[in-house]
């Protein structure tokens, strides 16, 4: 099965190995589009997971699960990034994710940060 994430890879190759092991994430771009791919098959335990714990949503797990399914996922695009390398601590990403809701086509454009914290890479926020 091709990756929800639009990186032109398998799922077993790309996204599926984040999924399993969030400490083999090695960018901010390969956990953005991991959190996409979690948000396509409703993944709330590595949304959770790869959520930074300072603002981590944790009552509101059962509400993202709802939500990411009730929707259908159309693609990735990865617009921008800063820093957010192997060898970083900090980083962000410029993306849009682009869903249909209710017959509606919608868009999520955002520019996210993300930073590395023993060794693992997490979202922070939405700038």
């Amino acid at each position: 099965m091709k990756c929800p994430c639009c990186s032109d890879k398998l799922y077993k190759d790309c996204c599926e190995i984040a999924h399993n092991d969030l400490k083999q994430v090695k960018t901010a771009v390969v956990l953005m589009r991991s959190r996409y791919s979690a948000f396509v098959f409703a993944n709330g335990d590595y949304l959770m997971q790869s959520h930074h714990k300072s603002t981590r949503p944790v009552k509101e797990k059962k509400a993202i699960v709802k939500w990411a399914k009730s929707v259908d996922w159309i693609k990735l695009d990865i617009l921008n990034t800063t820093k957010g390398m192997e060898d970083d601590t900090e980083g962000t990403v410029e993306f849009k994710a682009i869903f249909q809701e209710e017959g509606e086509l919608q868009m999520i454009h955002e520019n996210s940060r993300f930073i590395k914290e023993n060794g693992c890479w997490y979202y922070v926020e939405a700038l």
